[in-house]
This record gives structure tokens, sequence and C-alpha cells, in this order.
């Protein structure tokens, strides 16, 4: 495994610059239009002072698209559906590209509302996903987004349910801001009509499709108006990981990382990405500094940042101001680098990036510090290249433990599950675990060194990469 690993990194994935280069266009950079005031100045939140280590922004430039439809002038595309109120094709009050988008409002009744177009020249997205950019304006009473990909008039579709919003958790889709989401075969929800998914996850067809629409759903409890701006093909994971590819991620910095799942990843040649807590290095069981220089220069590791005080990690940065959250960004950066520590990447304690107390958004925050940011968003899986270098998905507590909730490992390791998704249709699976116990797990952030070893087995066994965070977001050549 450590071959395959070394001819990856030394140039046999293929190029990762994407074709034409082209400015980023993930939610930070767009922003603009509607974001905070101090983030259009160039300044974020009125943090003026320059960090001590600003990131590189090494990460892969805008992919160009095969296909686009920017609902232009004369676009053809229709708003309607029984959950649709109100509706502008060629609305010239907001929008990022071009001279206008389509804005739509729902009526408030839970049905769906949409915007699509059918009969169109045949499309052909082997290889290729799916980018969508749209914006909500108020995401209060917003229930969940779906796309459908078909022909027949939508007789035969594939379906994604890309975005179901929750009242609590941290949502990749926040209010009056332009986002953008991609959507892989990997992540195909269903199928209709003609179309089928194996019993693999593989789709019976990618070409030949005539119809799309973009369909929204309020909670019933009040209006939702959204805009949608693109709906393009860009080229999928595939085309630099023909397999997908995996990175490991632990949070937390506890020491059975290093005593447990290092000698368990070390045996299969496989690296991991540890997000750690600064204050906690040291201490009771957590790990050494030792201990982390040992797994980074012995073993591959990366040692990226989580946060640098434990009371931080423990109330999570949206509980503090602009300014405290920004002190603690610095002090973790400073700290890594201090100890020869050079990850630009960093994960959200509780996966939590939503507006600080004071009303700045902490993935704004993270920018001025870190390279990327993973959540624990999984509605759907992370892509190469991210729509959202801020907002990098990652699934979450896995364990091989019994009914204590968290995420099964059968659900990765099942016929159809996400790991034979990503080797038949590829993407960035991003895994976070915890703690790695010898026994039984108890709780959810844990899981058996039995159930690691069986996750490592299973990723050799279809000859996925399994690269660190720092390694996938590097330009390969």
């Amino acid at each position: 495994m450590v071959s395959r690993r070394a001819a990856l990194l030394m140039g046999g994935a293929g190029g990762v610059a994407m074709a034409g280069g082209g400015a980023w266009l993930g939610n930070v950079a767009a922003q603009s239009v509607t974001g905070p005031q101090a983030a259009a100045e160039g300044a974020i939140g009125g943090l003026t002072t320059p960090p001590p280590y600003a990131p590189s922004g090494r990460r892969p430039k805008n992919r160009r698209a095969t296909w686009s439809q920017q609902f232009q002038d004369s676009h053809g595309w229709k708003a309607g559906g029984a959950g649709t109120a109100s509706a502008e094709v060629n609305d010239k009050t907001q929008f990022v590209r071009g001279t206008q988008s389509v804005r739509v409002t729902t009526n408030g009744t839970g049905k769906q509302s949409y915007v699509r177009k059918t009969g169109m020249a045949e499309v052909n997205a082997t290889g290729k996903m799916i980018r969508l950019l749209f914006r909500v304006d108020d995401v209060s009473n917003l229930a969940k987004m779906v796309f459908y990909l078909g022909s027949g008039g939508l007789t035969n579709y594939f379906v994604w349910n890309f975005h179901v919003h929750s009242k609590t958790a941290a949502n990749y889709v926040q209010s009056g801001e332009w986002v953008t989401v991609h959507l892989q075969w990997a992540d195909v929800s269903g199928a209709a009509g003609a179309y089928s998914i194996s019993a693999a996850g593989k789709p019976s067809t990618t070409a030949g499709f005539t119809d799309m629409s973009f369909a929204v759903y309020d909670d019933a409890g009040g209006q939702v108006t959204y805009r949608l701006q693109a709906v393009e093909l860009i080229p999928d994971t595939t085309d630099v990981f023909p397999k997908g590819v995996v990175s490991i991620t632990f949070d937390d910095s506890h020491k059975s990382i290093h005593d447990l799942a290092r000698p368990i990843m070390d045996s299969f040649g496989f690296p991991g990405t540890l997000y750690n807590i600064a204050d906690a290095i040291g201490t009771g069981s957590f790990l050494t500094v030792d201990q982390m220089r040992s797994m980074q220069n012995f073993s591959g590791w990366e040692m990226a940042g989580h946060s640098y005080a434990n009371a931080v990690h423990t109330a999570s940065y949206p509980k503090l101001t602009a300014e405290e959250a920004d002190e603690d960004f610095r002090k973790l950066r400073e700290w890594l680098v201090s100890n020869g520590f050079t990850s630009e990447h960093f994960a959200y304690p509780h996966g939590a990036f939503q507006k600080t107390k004071d009303g700045v958004p902490v993935d704004l925050i993270a920018s001025r510090h870190f390279t990327t940011a993973r959540t624990i968003i999984s509605e759907t899986i992370e892509s190469f290249a991210p729509a959202h270098p801020y907002r990098l998905k990652s699934l979450t507590g896995i364990t091989d433990g019994k009914g204590i909730g968290g995420t099964a490992l059968s659900r990765l390791t099942e016929e159809g599950g996400k790991l034979d998704r990503c080797a038949e249709s590829g993407d960035w699976l991003i895994l976070c675990l915890h703690k790695i116990v010898e026994g039984t797990p108890k709780t959810s952030t844990e899981i058996g060194t039995a159930g690691l070893t069986k996750l490592m087995q299973e990723l050799q066994d279809r000859d996925i990469p399994v690269v660190t965070v720092e390694e996938a977001m590097a330009y390969y050549k």
C-alpha cells in the first residue's frame, strides 16, 4: 500500500490544475454581494490586523464547466410547482454572474416549488458532477432542496436530496449568501422510470439526459425566496482519483490515536489527519508533542488544528465574539507552526461554523488563518475539488458498537455502502473519528480496534487511495 500512495504523490493521480484556471467560486468569494460590509471592504468583522501565519491559499482553482446554464436572457427554464407563489425568471435585482438570475417564492404549503427545463439537447454526464449556484434569502422556513436529472419529461430520472435544513445544527445553506454545491454520482439518492441504481450504488446510465429540475420545499410554516444562478457540469472526482479517495481524520488529540490507531494504519501504509486541541497536548489522556512529531515525521500523518484552548473547544466558536474567535485561531496556528506542524487545515469543534455572538460567520474568520475547515455535515459527500473549502463535508461518529448511535461501520462496508459508492462512482470521502478502544465501544465517539482494522482492510480491498487532507488539497502533477 505504501508504494501505491507513493506513486500517487509522485504523479500517478493525474493533473489537478483545473482546465483554464479561473477564480474560485465558493461561498467566501461570493459573499461580497450580500455578506458583511467588512468582508466587502477587505476586512472580516472588523478584524483588520493581519494574522502572523496567513494561509497560503493552496487549493485547486475553479473547474471550468463543460456544460453551463447561467440563466441569462432567453434561457428557456420555467418556474412552477404546487408550492410556488410567485416567480421572476429574469430577475435583475440579485445575481453574481451576468446581469440576472431566476427568483422564486414558495407559498408556505410545504409542497414542491421548482425551476426546470425539459426537452433539451441530450447532455452527457459521464465523468461529470453537477455544480449548482443558488441563494436562499432567508432559510428560516426552508425544509429541503432536491435536484432531478432525467429524460422523457422527467418520466425517467435520478434524484439528489442534497440539503435537508436543520433548525439547530450548522447548515451548509445559510441565509442571504450565494452557495455552491457539487452533486456527484456517488451521492445519487434514487431513480425512477427506466433508470436504476445497482446494488453497489452504480447508476444504470450517465448519459442521454434532456431534463433538469431544481426543487425547493418550505416547511409549511412560511414562505421561502430562492434564486438560481447556475446549473453546470464540471469534471468530477474520478478524473483525479478514478476510484475516489478517502481521508481518515481524527478529532481531539486523544492518546489512543497514537497508541491504537497509528499501528493499525501503519500496517496498511495509510496516513491520517489529526485535528488537535493545542491546550490539551501533554495533559491527561491526550497526546504529547513528541508523539505528534513521531506520527508526522515517521508515519506521514498531518497535524492540523481544532482549537487552541480546551475551553473554546468545549464551548465552540459561535459562543465567542469575533475577536475572541480570531484570537484562538491565531494562537492555534502559532502553536502549530512553533512546534513544527505546518498544516494549514482545521476542523470546527462540534462542527459549528455559524456566526459569532456579534454576528460574524466563523468560517470567514477561519479563512484568515487556514486553507480549509472541516465540518461534520454529510448530506452529500465531499468532492474534489470541494465546492467550499471552509465547509468540507465529513461522515462522523463511525463506530462498530451496537445501539450507541453514531454511524454504523456497516454503512461504509456493506454492499452499496459509502466505500462501494466511492470506488464505483468516485467522491472524496472524509471520515471523522475520535477515540479508539481495544474492547467494545460504549459511545458513538469510539471505534474498536477490530472495527478500525476492518475499515482499513475494506479500503485496501477496494484499492481506494488514502491521503491526508493536506495531500488532497495539494496540486498533483
